[in-house]
């Protein structure tokens, strides 16, 4: 045997064992529907949308078996627009998720980069739409009415989903049920007016048979006002009663002497290759912005849909969402014509695919 094919078995033999303990993972989910918004005095609006059902992205993960129960990984999550074909986000590609971890089966994990806010995803697990399409619990958390959201951050990029340069520390598994984990934000690279300046979070759950409970905080110091920080506290539970799945979560925002708690109720019921999805919402606001008294701005929203499995891996949905207004409040289903009058009723229903992949 010749000098070089020695050399090449040689080498074969050590690259092997260290490629079999690294997996790289390239996934995602398309999704598209068509959906149609009312809202009151005004035309009916029919479009199409991205992500109604579960949000379109393309996720590249990986990950490295460093020996003893410890391995080293990274996951990368880019938002898409099936539409037209463009990003979700004009400013950050991996505008998802961006996070680099180290974990071990008895520790934990140590996560840093972007990812989800403790106070939601303690909020997101009990909507049964996931945060997405026509009857989504974002519906609810937005700055543009005037609350302790708008007051806190302004037209700027907010921390009620998700924020940047984030360290985490995250429980392991085998904890008898207990989940949770902490996040703090470097703030270095950000100004006061970025309302991102420093976030701190914590989680902590208990899930145990059909039952599982858990409460989440997150505070966000040197926002866009100098009257303090901004809170967000997420308290939630569900039960699996076989039939149904039902869930329970209360979030509320606070920002000096502004306060809008929503509530939340929801239900998951199998129905043969299926499953109906329906839920309830509040969103209560209290005290005043400046001058601006909001107590009468509240807003109540339903949600009804159905996902039909074709496979493992495709499904069909639809969706209806009706949303009323009181006093100031002007929330409305994403995608109707814009100029409702306060105090206006806003519909949506839409029906789509999905295709995990």
């Amino acid at each position: 045997m010749n000098k070089n094919a020695i050399t090449l078995a040689l080498l074969a033999t050590v690259v092997a064992p260290a490629m079999a303990q690294s997996t790289v993972s390239v996934s995602g989910i398309a999704d598209a529907g068509l959906r149609s918004v009312s809202n009151s005095g005004l035309a009916s609006v029919r479009s199409m949308v991205s992500g109604a059902n579960a949000t379109s992205r393309l996720v590249i993960r990986g990950t490295e078996d460093l020996g003893n129960g410890n391995s080293a990984g990274f996951h990368l999550e880019h938002g898409l627009a099936l539409t037209n074909g463009t990003a979700a986000s004009s400013t950050q590609f991996w505008d998802r998720r961006s996070t680099v971890s180290l974990a071990s089966k008895t520790a934990g994990e140590l996560r840093l980069g972007r990812d989800f806010v403790p106070s939601y995803s303690n909020w997101s697990r009990y909507d049964p739409f996931s945060h997405v399409g026509a009857a989504s619990a974002g519906n609810f958390v937005s700055a543009t009415p005037t609350g302790p959201i708008r007051s806190a951050f302004g037209s700027n990029g907010n921390t009620t989903v998700r924020a940047n340069s984030a360290f985490q520390y995250l429980l392991p598994g085998g904890l008898g049920g207990l989940e949770g984990g902490l996040m703090l934000t470097a703030a270095g690279a950000r100004s006061a007016a970025d309302g991102q300046n420093k976030v701190t979070g914590l989680r902590l759950g208990w899930a145990g048979g059909p039952m599982g409970v858990s409460a989440a905080s997150t505070t966000t110091e040197n926002d866009l006002t100098t009257s303090g920080r901004f809170t967000d506290r997420a308290l939630g539970a569900s039960y699996d009663l076989g039939m149904v799945r039902v869930s329970a979560v209360v979030r509320q925002f606070k920002q000096a002497g502004a306060k809008q708690t929503n509530q939340l109720i929801g239900a998951w019921i199998p129905v043969g290759q299926g499953e109906i999805k329906a839920s309830w919402q509040r969103a209560d606001l209290a005290g005043q912005v400046g001058a601006t008294v909001i107590d009468a701005n509240d807003a109540r929203q339903i949600g009804l849909g159905y996902v039909h499995n074709l496979s493992r891996r495709t499904a069909l949905y639809t969706t209806y969402s009706r949303i009323t207004n009181s006093g100031a409040s002007v929330r409305v289903v994403p995608g109707g014509t814009s100029g409702m009058a306060a105090g206006g009723t806003s519909k949506g229903f839409e029906a789509g695919v999905r295709h995990n992949f």
